[in-house]
């Protein structure tokens, strides 16, 4: 027996009992006559003492020889500390030692195993099997563990069945780029790794499995951020004979049970945006309602003075920012320098400030007057002491920017309170996006979304303004799950690919076994997935999803600490039958 308790469970009640303990030496403190050792393991820490007076002299020559991070295994008696430490739960007793095994080394560690370590990211990433041992990374994984489970009760409870899919399947041209997989028996052909299981799931649908579920890995070969990894985890769900309402209801259960169980807080209403209303509002489909600043539109009271500027913009957007009039000359300047960094692209700022006794000072007072920035003060809600922003251009870029803008200053105003949660819906997406640089169409989704009823007939003349039955749950200015109402029957599906700029050919070549599955009977059916990753970060507090996986990649998609991806060696690639092709 490796021990008889963890290093998180001693207390005053096991006082004068023995026990043996194992785990890794946290730290070494050495009086000459006393030697203290905190040992750790993944249940917290417990205080070893060895004392000349009470201790086998062979056993205080081992202890000496201890370093950071040994593996060792103790027998001795609880006792109780003289000098307590109340920060510890462990911290009234101590273990009196009578037995010492170094279980294993350890050469002095990158960087020191504790909660503020001074490992820079890339070190602990290459090292990250020490870096896990740390307390924030070891919680972050167990709190990902408990939001794994409760998922699993809640859905489970609701009736879902949890069922695998395959990750070997074909590849699609569909969404992002795939990560391909050779295959040796089948020369010059290749697998794809899934995107996601959605033709898979609603190929049980039409199996008749009626509530599908699964926590999915998930493979997309695209450039990285913080919140995205080349390798991801979806909660992946579908459901048969079902409308978006339905939907919408299960998976708001799912998120009002995971905010009560797993951060204690209660959510009422989870509002319903139109995607027209959250570009126009907030310049994005993820709004953060956690708090205002909402846009005004101020083209009609900016665009008939002589102001060249506002006159020829497409579109003039301002927000108020709440106490903003307090900002000096200096730090106004900064935020315009914030706005026309490359990231964000605007040309520059125009503001009017919102003085306590109702006057106003702007940065354009040569063109308008005291009647003008009234207006711009009612059209974006702007109190006395508060600052009016405005940038202007073409309505795309400017929502963007404005939107970045609007985050930036509620980041600084400390408006992004983590432990606040204001979820929503956005729905009634557009079915089609445009492609400005090859003027075609792409789903906005994926080529199985259903078009909202009726609508399918504007394909021919008017295929912008067709409105997709998808949906997408946003918290927090993050979305962390999306879906829509699938189509399910072969004609309709025929109709989106052609729009798609499928040939018939090519339908049939990557989609031919769905298609041929909705002449079977298929119901109506629709789902939704979570990101997982993202999902856990946001109920951990946090922005970064890197934090919240066991072995990331870096944002370059590359494993440090495997060195993965590597080459492989000819021998390998001939048997793959690539080889030549690599080399020509």
């Amino acid at each position: 027996m490796y021990r008889s308790h963890t290093n998180g469970e001693l207390r005053l009640s096991h006082v004068n009992e023995e026990v043996i303990l194992a785990g890794w030496v946290q730290k070494v403190r050495d009086k000459g006559f006393m030697i203290w050792v905190d040992l750790r393991d993944r249940y917290g820490i417990t205080q070893l003492i060895f004392d000349e007076e009470r201790t086998a002299k062979e056993i205080i020559e081992q202890a000496q020889k201890l370093g950071r991070e040994f593996v060792i295994q103790v027998k001795g008696t609880v006792i109780e500390r003289q000098a307590k430490n109340p920060n510890l739960p462990t911290g009234e007793v101590e273990i009196l030692v009578s037995e010492l095994t170094i279980l294993n080394d350890s050469k002095t560690p990158p960087f020191t195993i504790e909660d503020d370590t001074d490992g820079g990211e890339d070190v602990r990433m290459k090292y990250r099997y020490l870096d896990i041992r740390r307390n924030p990374v070891r919680e972050n994984l167990i709190f990902r563990h408990k939001v794994a489970q409760e998922v699993r009760k809640f859905l489970s409870d609701d009736g879902f069945i949890e069922v695998e899919t395959p990750y070997l399947i074909k590849s699609t041209p569909e969404g992002a780029r795939d990560f391909v997989v050779p295959s040796r028996m089948n020369e010059g052909q290749f697998y794809a790794l899934p995107q996601s299981p959605q033709t898979f799931k609603q190929l049980l649908m039409v199996g008749g499995m009626d509530k599908y579920f699964q926590i999915v890995k998930c493979f997309r070969d695209e450039d990285l951020r913080a919140d995205r990894q080349p390798e991801f985890t979806q909660i992946d769900c579908e459901m048969a004979f079902i409308e978006q309402e339905d939907i919408l209801n299960v998976f708001e259960g799912l998120t009002r049970h995971l905010l009560k169980e797993i951060n204690g807080v209660e959510i009422g209403d989870f509002p319903r945006m139109l995607y027209d209303d959250a570009m126009r509002l907030y310049g994005n489909d993820k709004p953060d309602i956690r708090f205002g600043m909402e846009f005004g539109d101020l083209n009609a009271v900016t665009q008939h003075k002589d102001f060249g500027v506002f006159n020829n913009a497409e579109t003039v957007i301002g927000i108020a920012v709440p106490g903003g009039n307090a900002y000096t000359r200096k730090e106004i300047d900064n935020i315009i320098k914030w706005v026309k960094r490359p990231q964000v692209g605007a040309l520059g700022m125009i503001y009017s400030r919102c003085n306590d006794d109702g006057s106003f000072k702007s940065s354009v007072d040569k063109f308008y007057d005291q009647e003008d920035l009234a207006k711009w003060a009612e059209i974006t809600g702007a109190k006395a002491g508060d600052l009016v922003c405005v940038l202007s251009g073409d309505t795309n870029k400017v929502r963007a920017q404005m939107s970045a803008l609007r985050m930036e200053l509620a980041e600084r105003l400390g408006l992004r309170d983590p432990k606040v949660f204001a979820p929503l819906w956005v729905i009634d997406f557009p079915l089609l996006e445009l492609d400005e640089e090859t003027g075609h169409y792409h789903a906005m989704h994926h080529p199985f979304t259903s078009p909202k009823p009726g609508q399918i007939e504007l394909l021919d003349s008017k295929p912008g303004e067709v409105k997709a039955n998808a949906y997408d749950l946003v918290l927090n200015g993050n979305e962390i799950g999306g879906g829509s109402i699938r189509i399910h029957d072969k004609e309709t599906q025929a109709i989106m690919l052609k729009h798609l700029g499928f040939s018939e050919e090519e339908a049939k070549a990557q989609f031919g076994f769905l298609m041929d599955a909705f002449e079977y009977g298929a119901p109506p059916h629709g789902g939704l997935a979570f990101g997982l990753d993202r999902l856990v970060s946001i109920l951990g507090g946090q922005e970064t999803i890197r934090d919240f996986i066991a072995f990331p990649k870096n944002n370059s998609g590359r494993d440090v600490m495997i060195d993965a991806p590597a080459p492989i060696d000819d021998e390998q690639l001939t048997e793959l039958s690539l080889k030549l092709n690599l080399k020509s």
